[in-house]
C-alpha cells in the first residue's frame, strides 16, 4: 500500500505536465501547426541525417547529429575546387584541399550564403529552432484552398545577423504541407519574396519541393503578410526558379 500512495503524487505530477503541454499548444496554435507540418514533411528524421543536393551548379551537403551540424558547399571555379564548410566550430574554405585565410567579412558572407541555401531547402525543419518566434495569423485561402497562416520572427540572441527579417508560412489546413512562404530582408537595400512550392516529392520519406520565386512590383513593399492576396490577384512578378536537384538522404543511427 505504501508504494501505491507514493505513486499518486508522481501520477498527478505527470497529469499536470501533460495538461500544461496541451494548454501551451492550444494557447499557441502556431506551434501545433508547425509541429504537424514537420511531421507531415518527415523532417523530424533530420536530427540524425545527411542530406545532399545540387543547387545552381553547386553541390550541398547537410550533416546533422543532434545539436552538431556541418553544412558544406562544393563547386568548381577558375581557382579549382572550392570546398566551403560551416559548422558549430565556424566557417572554413579550402581551395584544392588547402585551407585559405579569409577576412571576417568574407567568412560572414560565405557562411550566410551556405546557411541560407540549406535553410530554405530543409524547411520547415528549422521552424522549431530556439530563436524562432511563431505567431498564428489565422486562416487564408489561396487559389481556392484553405491554409493556416503563421508568422515567424527571430530573437536577436541566436537569431543570426538577419534576425530582423520576417517570414510568413502557409500550411495547408487539411494535409499540413508548406505550400507557400514569403519573407522580407534588410540587407543589400532590402526587399521581399514570395515562393510557391511545386514538384513536391518524397525522398526516403522526406518531402522536398522546388519553388517559383516571385517578388512584388513595388520593391519597397515589405508587407509579406499580404502577399497571399497579391498572389491571388496575380499581382506578383516571377523572378526565378529555386530547384534542388539530385537529392539524396542518409538517415544516421
Amino acid at each position: 500500500m505504501k508504494s501505491a500512495f507514493l505513486l499518486i503524487p508522481l501520477f498527478l505530477g505527470f497529469l499536470v505536465l501533460f495538461f500544461s503541454a496541451c494548454q501551451s499548444k492550444e494557447s499557441n496554435p502556431a506551434q501545433r501547426i508547425v509541429d504537424q507540418a514537420i511531421e507531415t514533411h518527415g523532417m523530424d528524421k533530420l536530427d540524425q541525417s545527411v542530406v545532399e543536393f545540387d543547387f545552381r551548379n553547386r553541390h550541398y551537403r547537410a550533416t546533422r547529429r543532434g545539436g552538431q551540424f556541418v553544412y558544406e558547399r562544393i563547386f568548381e571555379d577558375s581557382l579549382g575546387t572550392i570546398h566551403d564548410s560551416l559548422s558549430n566550430e565556424g566557417f572554413q574554405r579550402r581551395i584544392n584541399g588547402e585551407g585559405v585565410e579569409l577576412t571576417e567579412e568574407r567568412k560572414s558572407a560565405y557562411s550566410n550564403s551556405v546557411n541560407s541555401v540549406i535553410y530554405f531547402a530543409l524547411l520547415p525543419y528549422f521552424l522549431n529552432d530556439p530563436a524562432v518566434q511563431k505567431t498564428f495569423l489565422g486562416e487564408s485561402q489561396i487559389k481556392g484552398e484553405p491554409y493556416y497562416k503563421v508568422k515567424v520572427t527571430f530573437q536577436a540572441d541566436g537569431g543570426g545577423k538577419d534576425h530582423d527579417d520576417e517570414y510568413i508560412y502557409w500550411f495547408h489546413k487539411d494535409n499540413y504541407t508548406m505550400d507557400y512562404l514569403a519573407y522580407n530582408y534588410q540587407v543589400e537595400g532590402g526587399g521581399a519574396r514570395f515562393r510557391v512550392a511545386y514538384d513536391q516529392r518524397k525522398v526516403d520519406g522526406i518531402l522536398f519541393a522546388d519553388y517559383h520565386n516571385l517578388k512584388p512590383a513595388d520593391k519597397d513593399n515589405l508587407a509579406v503578410a499580404t502577399f497571399d492576396s497579391l498572389y491571388h490577384q496575380d499581382a506578383l512578378i516571377h523572378l526565378s526558379e529555386i530547384k534542388s536537384e539530385d537529392i539524396a538522404v542518409e538517415l544516421l543511427n
